[in-house]
């Protein structure tokens, strides 16, 4: 079976709490219930994954990169801005990846315009809260 991996990095498991005025309320949990029943449509497996730590989203990469990964999903958070070591591990693997971001970042402070990850993706969507997921699941078929 095929399967799409969800990544998400730093500060997300606090989703529901953290600034609900630029997150909004529903949880991580919230967002991988939504993504379980889009996949069940389409005979699709997800694995979840959430660190605050960016070598366990790095090792996530490297396990990802295995030939029934159909693509990945990933919020790296704040590792967006700085992160080249996750940037080379997304250039390094097979499966297309989707950078997904909550909020419009380019709405937000100027440190958060630049993406350091986004040209090696295959895309990226923000600012749509959580049905970004939705869409990114969405790209791979």
């Amino acid at each position: 079976m095929k399967r799409i991996v969800v990544l998400n990095g730093p500060n997300l498991n606090l989703l529901g709490n953290r600034e609900v005025s630029v997150y909004g309320t529903d949880s991580l949990k919230d967002m991988e219930n939504s993504l379980q029943k889009l996949a069940h449509t389409k005979n699709i497996s997800v694995d979840f994954f959430q660190s605050n730590h960016e070598g366990d989203i790095i090792d996530w990469l490297h396990e990802s990169n295995k030939e029934d990964t159909l693509g990945i999903i990933l919020n790296p958070g704040a590792f967006t801005h700085y992160s080249y070591a996750i940037r080379d591990a997304v250039a390094a693997i097979q499966p297309p990846v989707v950078e997904v971001h909550i909020s419009n970042v380019h709405a937000r402070e100027s440190f958060r315009h630049q993406s350091v990850i986004a040209p090696v993706c295959k895309g990226q969507i923000l600012g749509f809260g959580l049905k970004g997921y939705d869409l990114a699941f969405q790209s791979f078929f």
